[in-house]
């Protein structure tokens, strides 16, 4: 029984969405409009130079919190397996190349991290490149020096301000103009760095939420469990 529901399941969900395709949406037809509004209006709606970050900030902003939820669910199930999991792995010790050119190039590969997530309304970058890089500066930390440690408990609280400032955000545009994300600042003038509205605000808020979450979860895999 269970194997025929396992077959039958799939077909089902199969064929309600090859009806759906069918019927409601139209093939053949050109559908560049919005497309072309995107490249044409981007700028003097939003103010920001990078059209790709107007698009996913503001106009599909809705569906990056989407994103940023789904990173949070993967943070949590990988927190979750890791619980109370006694590793000990073995002790590798990293050469005094990895040691000392890591000592110098973490502050760049921080700095490198933020300035990506500042300038991603101006140049091509944003939040989650920016965290990422961060948390690569991270991981090269615990590669290099078998000591160094996170503290978690303040990586955890950056984290969750991240996340309520962003949601914080997009709640002062439903408020003021009637749309989640909607953007209340002046949008300033283009290619500076004090411009586009809350895209900047949103890209640090995302960046810091990024880096301290792929952060700490660098931190849960390699710290060892006593």
């Amino acid at each position: 029984m269970k194997r025929l529901f396992a077959i039958l399941f799939p077909l089902l969900i199969i064929i309600v969405f090859l009806y759906i395709m069918k019927n409601y949406i139209p093939f053949c037809v050109d559908r560049m409009v919005v497309a072309k509004h995107y490249l044409t209006e981007g700028l003097p709606e939003t103010g920001s130079t990078n059209i790709v970050t107007s698009i996913v900030v503001l106009y599909r902003g809705f569906d990056t919190l989407g994103e940023v939820t789904v990173l949070f669910l993967a943070a949590l199930g990988f927190g979750a397996i890791l619980e109370g999991a006694k590793k000990k792995t073995k002790e590798i010790v990293a050469s005094p190349i990895v040691r000392i050119s890591t000592r110098y190039l973490f502050p760049f590969i921080i700095m490198f991290g933020v300035y990506i997530f500042l300038h991603g309304h101006l140049t091509p970058g944003g939040g989650f490149p920016g965290g990422v890089i961060i948390a690569a500066g991270i991981l090269l930390m615990y590669l290099a020096y078998k000591d160094f440690r996170i503290d978690h408990t303040k990586f955890k609280i950056t984290e969750s301000l991240a996340g309520i400032i962003f949601v914080g955000i997009g709640l002062v545009g439903l408020a003021i103009y009637g749309s989640f994300l909607a953007n209340f600042l002046p949008e300033g003038l283009p290619r500076q760095i004090f411009s586009a509205g809350i895209i900047p605000l949103i890209y640090i808020a995302i960046g810091f939420k990024v880096g301290s979450e792929l952060g700490g979860l660098v931190g849960e895999g390699l710290e060892d469990k006593e």
